[in-house]
């Protein structure tokens, strides 16, 4: 019996070479698939702000950053309290000297909400505001009574006494917001959901 000559397997994995064009062709495709994606998440989802001022301690300290979620936005009310990004209404640059156009501070007041201060305690609706949050005493400038219009909000940093906020500029329109802080992921050490 005669045997045909002995062939090596050819492993199951192997495939032929690509041409060196290709390869970069696809690298190309991957590289602007992620750009899209980044761009897209970053205009629409989420977004990281550092954090340049000490007007929100002790929940944030300058040089923290944190990302804001966008899409809560969309999705969801604004509640008191929660902690927003948002471009700073014209009056900042003329009553505070700043010239940030992102600003970060706290929902105190919202639509309909009749705000004010005696001493340094805040009230909303006539009763004393319950901050569950960590802030700094004392208050600082008081608030007159005032009376948030609809579809704007009354905005203040957590360090009361050095915070320029809706006490010196006034409110703040919901088309101003950028999105909602969630979250402080820098420096490590501080890592924090909020």
């Amino acid at each position: 019996m005669i045997e045909a000559p002995a062939t090596e397997p050819t492993p199951a994995s192997a495939s032929p070479k690509r041409p060196r064009a290709r390869q970069i062709a696809d690298s190309l495709v991957v590289l602007v698939i992620a750009l899209v994606v980044s761009i897209v998440v970053r205009d629409f989802a989420f977004q990281t702000f550092y954090i340049p001022s000490g007007s929100m301690e002790p929940t944030l300290l300058p040089g923290d950053r944190v990302i804001v979620n966008k899409i809560s936005l969309d999705l969801g009310a604004v509640h008191r309290g929660d902690v927003m990004v948002f471009k700073a209404p014209a009056e900042v640059a003329l009553q505070c000297g700043d010239n940030d156009t992102d600003l970060v501070k706290r929902v105190i007041g919202l639509p309909g909400d009749r705000v004010s201060s005696r001493n340094d305690t805040i009230y909303i609706n006539g009763s004393p505001l319950k901050e569950r949050w960590p802030h700094l005493e004392p208050l600082g400038r008081a608030i007159g009574t005032e009376v948030v219009p609809k579809g704007e909000y009354f905005m203040i940093g957590d360090n009361h006494n050095n915070s320029c906020d809706s006490r010196y500029w006034g409110f703040v329109p919901r088309a101003n917001f950028i999105g909602k802080v969630f979250v402080r992921v820098w420096p490590l050490s501080r890592l924090a959901w909020l």
